[in-house]
């Protein structure tokens, strides 16, 4: 016996109504507003074309989210442009159709209310957010009068339509809607410019004229997030970086698998043109709060991508990058980097690169610093002896990581001993101390970790609750770890 449960009536009212496409869209002209949401979602999902197109030119809401059901559709090209046509045909017209309050076509995947939402409402057009759905009304019965004035007709002209997305290039791939949206380029149709949150690439995209020509229907002021992941070099960044330049309200950018190098390039002095015509373009840019850096070769030319910042960055991560003493050096003295609130600079340090200056730079930021991370830097005991007293200044510290370094126990307890009554510590990741593995083979011996975990926790202060807990790697190059939460 099923348990499923039967179907509602109003579902069943609808597959009927969709059965007759034609008398679904005479329908429309009468349909109560509180139905057309649940018709929507069932034409589209059920693949009901033409039925799509015409709700989207007569939608009587403001808001139209259509990404939220985008990831159930099994004819998702066919369906994107059947909204897409009822946008144009809603576009053609001079005066609105008497039901349609359209503003934003939302075709974001994750379209939840947050700041760029509020930052899109405080826009010129005054159009609204996605957490803003006015009631609609129902069709008017009033006939349009003769004669009306100019300014009465300019109320009736069509407002600007948004059309809301995030944009990702992938590597000889393209996704339906971008699929969509070069054919209507190469058709010579026109669409509203496009609102995007963010743009990606991903792998060795080609950088054929389309893509320039999908970036320039986009509202590139909108844009604030933009990452990408190589395999990119200096040429490739130069072809992207006068979009980058027009993205004025960019928080964050984050380069993956990029050589500042330009393998391939025998002249020195033509790297470094190269390098100084792309960060040129980045002075423009005033409202950067978050830098990534992943797997980036720079090798001495970190200043020359932070000093081309113009305000001060909240968020720097540097992972797994080839660093010598020059951009240490940088890091501590650069303007852009003088009130981090997150600084992660897991997997950066090399044989030869001397730690003094991490003392300097903590003590820059001592007034400013919530979250720290040195993961797999090849921290040794007496270097973090030596971290230690600026540590014990980040007054505003929260959280700590220290994985993959190889600490003694002595060293942790004595960093604990430092710095917890000092910070405000609500989150630390500690690596399993050497000693803890034994044989030729490094493996873990849970007694002495247990022994050496209740030692960490009789360190803490008996007035600040905690609980400790490991996490392993389940790798043999990965990390153990030992979690220390501090609750307030």
């Amino acid at each position: 016996m099923s348990s499923a449960s039967p179907p509602r009536l109003l579902d069943i009212a609808i597959q009927s109504v969709l059965q007759d496409e034609a008398s679904a869209i005479d329908a429309l002209e009468w349909l109560p507003v509180d139905l057309f949401r649940p018709l929507f979602t069932a034409a589209f999902q059920g693949g009901h074309r033409e039925t799509v197109k015409a709700m989207v030119f007569s939608w009587p809401f403001t808001y139209l989210r259509l990404g939220v059901l985008m990831e159930d559709c099994e004819s998702l090209y066919d369906m994107l442009k059947a909204a897409v046509d009822g946008l144009e045909m809603l576009l053609a017209l001079k005066d609105r159709p008497k039901r349609c309050k359209l503003k934003q076509l939302d075709l974001r995947l994750n379209s939840g209310t947050e700041i760029w939402n509020t930052w899109l409402a405080t826009q010129s057009d005054g159009s609204l957010t996605s957490s803003e759905e006015p009631a609609a009304t129902q069709p008017s019965t009033q006939t349009p009068k003769e004669g009306r004035s100019r300014s009465e007709e300019k109320h009736q002209l069509l407002p600007p339509v948004r059309v809301l997305i995030d944009l990702c290039f992938q590597e000889e791939v393209m996704d339906e809607f971008l699929t969509l949206l070069s054919e209507i380029i190469k058709q010579g149709k026109a669409l509203p410019p496009l609102y995007c949150r963010k743009v990606e690439f991903v792998g060795d995209v080609p950088k054929f004229s389309i893509l320039g020509e999908i970036l320039e229907m986009v509202r590139l002021d909108s844009v604030w997030d933009v990452e990408v992941g190589g395999p990119w070099d200096l040429h490739d960044l130069n072809w992207f970086a006068p979009y980058v330049a027009r993205m004025i309200h960019l928080h964050t950018i984050s380069f993956s698998g990029i050589s500042l190098d330009c393998l391939g390039l025998c002249m020195h002095e033509r790297v470094e043109k190269l390098l100084a015509e792309f960060t040129s373009y980045f002075v423009r840019l005033h409202q950067v709060e978050y830098l990534i850096l992943e797997g980036v070769f720079l090798h001495g030319r970190l200043h020359q991508l932070l000093k081309c910042l113009q305000t001060p960055l909240k968020y720097l991560t540097i992972n797994d990058c080839m660093l010598v003493d020059s951009d240490l050096t940088c890091l501590s003295s650069c303007p852009s980097t003088s009130r981090l609130k997150s600084l992660d600079l897991s997997g950066v340090f090399g044989k030869n690169i001397h730690y003094a200056f991490l003392s300097g730079l903590l003590g820059r930021l001592s007034a400013t610093l919530t979250n720290l991370a040195l993961d797999s830097c090849g921290i040794k005991d007496s270097e973090l002896m030596a971290l230690q007293p600026a540590l014990g200044h980040c007054t505003q510290l929260k959280s700590l990581a220290l994985c993959g370094n190889p600490l003694s126990i002595n060293v942790l307890l004595a960093l604990l001993h430092h710095t917890v009554p000092r910070c405000q510590f609500a989150f630390l990741e500690l690596p399993v101390p050497p000693h803890c593995y034994v044989g030729p083979q490094d493996i873990l011996h849970e007694g002495t970790l247990e022994q050496v975990m209740q030692d960490l926790s009789l360190t803490l202060p008996l007035s600040r609750p905690h609980a400790i807990r490991f996490l392993s790697s389940h790798s043999r190059n990965g990390s153990d770890v030992i979690i220390i939460d501090i609750k307030p």
